[in-house]
């Protein structure tokens, strides 16, 4: 479905006009923003995006077309697209479908010729918002009741982990790594092969005694959609572990961390995303430009400092970018240390997993001696 007329309806009344594609469906989401230049497939195939409709600030998405190499998850995740221009006629040697086609493939529907630069304001001035997006004949208010009726999503992380554990492994491995499916990310498991880590892929919900079975090296908490709240299995496993292995969190993995030491995590005033984020590393000073996306943030002044400390800031609202005890080998941080899509500034952040993981497996050495 291409050029259909189609509208996005805001809950607090306001319509867009555009027109269609992707799938020819109606669909209601929280919208969120993301301002990368260029990535859009691994953003629709980015998990911690399921059940929203992404608004690209960038106004010409689709011109490169989608490759099967580059997805990050085994299914597109988001909820819908909001583009400024539509192409739908690919220039890159590597593609292989279109962005309309694999949409429509997943019933995702998409909606171009909106002004997202208006739309940008309008969210970053009065907070995130539901739409719906919807035929344009159709009444504002039977829109408006649709987004009324739908209930809000809940216990996202559970829609988006794997069911059973799968293995990705590497020749010559010095590591076993555990990863945690909360919404993982394939870049995560290719930075983690590319230093010889051998990786089980584990279901959200594995109880610590699961683990700890598998003798890992260490523990990598993913990413994921959704209020961290509401993944309590994996709040109480990160309580249970902390202190007994290395382990890294990453965006949701974060949140859980500092849920699981006690701190408190909050719903943003919209969801928003990018690639060109600044993140200052306290420790060194260091400024790192990295790309992230959140719905939730951290409550600093809710951090205990014996348990957490902050170790990284992001520069454009002040808020917890990062966190970590050295002493438990804890560390996390709100940002993609992979870089995909965007900077890989952060990827020395999987150096310091194997540097813990190193003085862990020696420790562990020292006491079997």
């Amino acid at each position: 479905m291409k050029n259909k007329q189609k509208k996005l309806v805001f809950e607090n009344g306001t319509e867009y006009f555009g027109c269609g594609f992707g799938a020819d469906t109606s669909g209601v989401c929280e919208v969120v923003l993301n301002t990368s230049m260029v990535g859009y497939q691994e953003i629709l195939s980015d998990p911690s995006y399921s059940g929203q409709f992404v608004c690209m600030t960038y106004p010409l998405i689709g011109n490169y077309g989608l490759a099967d190499e580059d997805y990050e998850s085994k299914v597109p995740r988001v909820g819908g697209f909001i583009v400024r221009e539509y192409n739908d006629a690919p220039s890159n040697y590597r593609y292989t479908q279109t962005l309309s086609d694999v949409l429509a493939d997943n019933g995702i529907p998409g909606i171009h010729g909106v002004d997202t630069r208006e739309i940008t304001r309008m969210i970053q001035a009065r907070g995130g918002k539901r739409a719906a997006i919807v035929d344009a004949a159709a009444p504002k208010q039977q829109a408006l009741d649709l987004i009324a009726n739908t209930p809000l999503p809940r216990d996202q992380v559970r829609g988006v982990s794997c069911k059973r554990p799968w293995y990705s492994r590497t020749a010559n491995y010095q590591y076993n790594v555990v990863a945690l499916d909360c919404g993982i990310k394939h870049s995560v498991i290719k930075q983690l092969n590319a230093r010889k880590c051998n990786v089980t892929v584990a279901p959200y919900d594995t109880t610590a005694e699961q683990i700890m079975m598998l003798s890992p090296d260490g523990l990598l908490i993913s990413s994921g959609p959704g209020n961290p709240e509401e993944a309590a299995p994996v709040i109480e496993l990160v309580a249970r572990l902390c202190g007994r292995l290395p382990i890294f969190g990453i965006g949701l993995g974060c949140q859980i961390i500092a849920l699981a030491n006690g701190a408190r995590v909050q719903k943003a005033a919209f969801g928003y995303g990018g690639g060109n984020i600044p993140v200052r590393e306290l420790s060194t000073g260091k400024i790192d430009i990295t790309a992230q996306g959140r719905t939730y943030i951290i409550d600093g002044s809710s951090i205990q400092e014996q348990a957490l400390e902050i170790t990284h800031i992001n520069l454009l609202d002040g808020t917890v970018a990062g966190l970590g005890n050295r002493e438990k080998r804890i560390f996390a941080v709100q940002f993609c240390p992979e870089g995909a899509p965007g900077p890989q500034d952060g990827a020395r952040l999987f150096d310091q997993f194997i540097a813990d993981m190193d003085a862990f497996m020696t420790e562990r050495r020292q006491q079997h001696a």
